[in-house]
């Protein structure tokens, strides 16, 4: 099992814009049957305005099917319109789940 984690730092004031894009693409990928996407914000963090969206996958290949599934969907684009304007840079990190 492994723990997929993107972190998005947003432009002052526009973490709840992301917080909002992650929830609706959370409830397009569990139509597809993806697991949903836990979503935090910043409480004390590295930066202010962190959005973190992570879930918990089988494998890494499953997670890539799902990722190409959900992209080919409009919902996604939908979910997801705009945010390049809210995120000034992000990353992704993978967690090996050893328990």
């Amino acid at each position: 099992m492994y723990l997929v984690r993107d972190i998005m730092y947003c432009r002052p004031g526009m973490a709840k814009p992301m917080v909002d894009r992650f929830k609706a693409l959370s409830k397009v990928i569990t139509k597809i049957g993806a697991p949903p996407i836990r979503i935090t914000t910043d409480f004390s963090a590295e930066r202010y305005w962190t959005v973190v969206a992570e879930m918990e996958v089988p494998s890494i290949e499953a997670h890539f099917e799902m990722v190409r599934k959900s992209m080919e969907m409009p919902e996604t684009q939908e979910a997801m319109k705009g945010y390049h304007d809210i995120v000034v840079e992000g990353r992704r990190e993978i967690y090996v789940i050893e328990t």
